[in-house]
């Protein structure tokens, strides 16, 4: 998807300028016109601080991904435009091979925008491999006042080792710590191999998520049970990343190749039409 510069140039302004979004009650804007980030800029900086920011520092300390082995920083190592019109997230190896480190990036809009009823999509070129745990997705802008799984999160798609099988998944409250989760997954052929368009579709009491042209999933309200509360409707916050280790993937091992490498060819929103 390549819009020209002008095209993007009118969506950038319009929705990070002042009327292309309003304030919510937690004080993150919310996103009223179209985004378009193609990720334009020179080779090794950050891409836009007026829609990025980033979560940095140690899974030990925040437990943002269940034992997984990571920290996270915002060093062009990590994280940073190619200068081709791409961002680049990479996961890398240090240490030695008996006590290895590793570091990644967590880009989020958190705190910067967040998006209400619409489509919220990215071409993205997944990594792969052995403990490596990518993911796109969204959580609730009032994460920081309600903290999860209150605040509900929709993973539209995550990647676990191999790029032969797809994870989507919503999660919210049910009055216990881990709270619902409602999946949808399956064999589908190596995401891996190139770029594909991920996407979510937000309307009211309704979620689906897709690959491209095609749905993988439909959630809806009625989808629920127990007790099992709804809190999908509220404006989110998109997030990147990738995790190495933890519960779900397990560790590395060494036939994991490093860095491992997300390349994000552009994000966007398209709000949900009035009438």
């Amino acid at each position: 998807m390549r819009w020209p510069s002008r095209i993007l140039s009118a969506l950038v302004v319009a929705v990070l300028g002042a009327q292309g979004s309003v304030a919510d009650a937690q004080g993150m804007p919310v996103a009223t016109r179209p985004v378009l980030d193609e990720f334009l800029g020179p080779a090794g900086s950050l891409p836009n601080p007026d829609l990025w920011a980033f979560d940095v520092g140690t899974n030990k300390k925040y437990h943002w991904e269940k034992g997984s082995l990571q920290d996270y920083t915002n060093a062009p190592d990590n994280v940073r435009l190619d200068g081709n019109g791409h961002l680049v997230i990479q996961a890398r190896k240090g240490g030695s091979d008996s006590v290895p480190s590793y570091t990644s990036a967590r880009m989020t809009t958190r705190g910067r925008m967040a998006f209400p009823y619409g489509v919220v999509s990215a071409r993205i070129k997944f990594p792969t491999g052995q403990g490596i745990w990518s993911a796109f997705w969204m959580m609730g802008l009032n994460y920081d006042t309600v903290a999860w799984p209150e605040c509900g999160e929709i993973d539209i798609m995550e990647i676990i080792n191999t790029g032969t099988k797809y994870h989507a998944a919503l999660h919210g409250p049910d009055g216990s710590k881990r709270g619902f989760e409602l999946t949808a997954k399956g064999p589908i052929p190596d995401l891996s191999a190139g770029f594909h368009k991920y996407w979510v579709n937000r309307q009211p009491n309704t979620i689906t998520i897709g690959i491209d042209d095609g749905a993988l999933a439909k959630f809806t309200r009625d989808s629920l049970k127990g007790n099992s509360r709804w809190t999908l409707d509220q404006p989110m916050f998109a997030l990147f990343n990738i995790a190495v280790g933890g519960d779900w993937p397990g560790p590395p091992d060494s036939s994991t190749s490093f860095p491992a490498t997300m390349i994000i060819d552009w994000f966007s929103f398209e709000p949900m039409a009035k009438g």
